[in-house]
């Protein structure tokens, strides 16, 4: 495994983020709240090792900026998406944290509370995440110089 194969790997956490958190969504929809807590744990695991692994990357890219050389309507989409996904992403984190301990605390009604908040920024940035991957590396790759 190398430094460029990162990427990929994040985008796969994000997509299995989004996966477990959509089943831990269903799962507490159902009252089934042991599956709810496995699902919930899963996508705070992937979404842990997602944050390991783009800091990972890029603190050995440092310096080193990929560029979205597109341009015209996916260039728009593109900076759009990651406008919205980068502020979130970065305002989920706390609110992600008080979900989770007002759970552990065994403080549901707040759990609901935070969780309300959490889980559809949660959502929003794991997909968009992986939107950002496909865009950046698959949709339209940079164009080489």
């Amino acid at each position: 495994m190398t430094v460029q194969d990162l990427p990929l790997i994040n985008a796969s956490l994000n997509a299995l983020s989004t996966v477990f958190i959509c089943l831990g969504l269903f799962f507490i929809s159902r009252d089934r709240k042991q599956a709810h807590i496995v699902s919930m744990v899963i996508a705070l695991s992937t979404s842990t090792l997602f944050l390991a692994t783009y800091l990972t990357y890029h603190f050995l890219k440092a310096g080193v900026v990929t560029r979205f050389t597109h341009e015209g309507w996916p260039r728009t989409l593109y900076f759009w998406i990651l406008g919205t996904h980068t502020p979130l992403a970065v305002a989920v984190l706390p609110l992600i944290i008080f979900a989770v301990t007002r759970a552990l605390q065994g403080r549901y009604a707040e759990h609901r509370r935070w969780a309300r908040w959490a889980a559809p920024i949660w959502l929003y940035v794991s997909v968009t995440g992986v939107l950002v991957y496909l865009m950046l590396y698959v949709w339209f790759p940079p164009v080489p110089r």
